[in-house]
């Protein structure tokens, strides 16, 4: 990573139309924009320690109710 010298590739548009095309066909080009991308899928774009402790809590009631009725 430079220290904000001259860069070819903005100087060619290689930047500008790498930025274009990630936003058209809507995946990031970077490693961590993708990383990000998929955890916001795979979480609905919420926390996923929340979604687990919801998990668990639900389940652990079911269990309760389950043996309170057996």
């Amino acid at each position: 990573m430079g220290k904000g010298g001259f860069s070819w590739k903005r100087a060619f548009g290689i930047t500008k139309a790498k930025s274009r095309v990630s936003r058209s066909i809507g995946i990031p080009f970077t490693k961590s924009g993708r990383q990000r991308k998929i955890g916001k899928i795979m979480t609905g774009g919420g926390c996923l320690v929340v979604i687990i402790i919801g998990g668990v809590i639900t389940l652990l009631l079911t269990a309760i109710a389950f043996a309170l009725i057996w």
